[in-house]
């Protein structure tokens, strides 16, 4: 039987979401679930329900999975707990801060409806997690670094397009090279936030809207801009929409090491990622864990979850024989 899927919000990650679907023969889509009009949205996959967020409840008996799509800052710690109580969920929420929050609302509620949620999953956090954690483990005496990019950080192009005067703008985030190559010479530099990145700007303007002013507020606002050195290049509409149209990210997760008596071997574990898409990788990462969600909640289990609980097989739609065979 194929685990049915469902997603909540039709952005670029619940496209993404349906494109990887497809390529999992295990799942299917059956339903994508908004808060538009639904007869306004089309989707790609045929048969598939488009229904309004409303109809959700009407669901619950004929979903597996709901993938929660919605963004970190209002939507999911809402959605998460309340989705919980329905459905076995899984979610990308990626403000690190308050992960520990989320989770406890997310167990909370899950454990009272006997389902799984599964939170934080995608690349960081998500893989990049996971790599910090086995990178931990195995050398425990060293230090960790991680750096972004390049990329374009959604968040942060949307921050800029707040700015008065601003009409449209990307943000790519650009890890410091010197830097990046003193972990990987073994070297353990302290660096500061300003010396592992760089913030590069794109940036259209409104008609009669002063470029000085703009920058000045691009480059000093607080959380986002001002810890970093910031460029700000001004262009037309049509080079942004020619230039900058896709959505590119990945980074780099380092952990520098010692062992021996004495500490005298050096090691280094690197993990990279170099991302084409990130919400349709972001989505690929999200399906193999509403897998693990599926499968957990056919055992009986409950409550939440983070990678960390998640043993690896269970993304996979190998057997355990298929896998030691395979890739052991």
């Amino acid at each position: 039987m194929s685990i049915r899927i469902g997603i909540m919000g039709y952005g670029n990650l619940g496209r993404g979401i349906e494109c990887a679907i497809r390529q999992n023969p295990d799942m299917e889509l059956a339903a994508v679930f908004t808060r538009r009009d639904p007869k306004t949205v089309s989707v790609l996959t045929k048969g598939a329900a488009v229904c309004h967020v409303s109809e959700a409840e009407q669901w619950k008996d004929k979903i597996d999975v709901l993938m929660l799509c919605g963004g970190s800052a209002t939507d999911l710690p809402e959605q998460t707990p309340a989705y919980a109580q329905m459905f076995n969920v899984v979610d990308s929420f990626d403000t690190h801060a308050r992960i520990p929050e989320h989770y406890a609302n997310v167990d909370a509620a899950a454990k009272k409806s006997g389902k799984v949620g599964i939170i934080s999953v995608g690349w960081d956090p998500g893989m990049f997690s996971l790599n910090r954690l086995y990178a931990n483990a195995i050398l425990p005496e060293g230090k960790d670094y991680t750096f972004w990019g390049k990329g374009v950080s959604q968040g942060h192009s949307d921050a800029i397009r707040r700015v008065e005067g601003v009409k449209d703008a990307k943000q790519y985030t650009i890890p410091v090279e010197a830097a990046l190559e003193a972990v990987r010479n073994g070297e353990n530099p302290e660096l500061t936030t300003r010396q592992k990145h760089t913030r590069e700007c794109f940036v259209v303007l409104e008609e009669g809207a002063d470029a000085a002013k703009v920058e000045e507020e691009i480059k000093t606002m607080p959380n986002y801009f001002s810890d970093y050195d910031t460029t700000v290049h001004f262009i037309s509409q049509e080079k942004l929409d020619r230039d900058h149209s896709g959505i590119p990210h990945g980074g780099f997760v380092l952990r520098s090491g010692k062992t021996g008596w004495e500490g005298e071997h050096s090691h280094l574990i690197e993990y990279s990622l170099k991302l084409d898409s990130n919400p349709e990788f972001t989505s690929s990462v999200l399906v193999a864990y509403a897998r693990a969600a599926y499968r957990l909640y056919k055992e009986g289990q409950s409550g939440c979850k983070t990678v960390f609980d998640i043993a690896p097989a269970y993304l996979s739609a190998k057997s355990g024989e298929e896998l030691r065979a395979t890739m052991l």
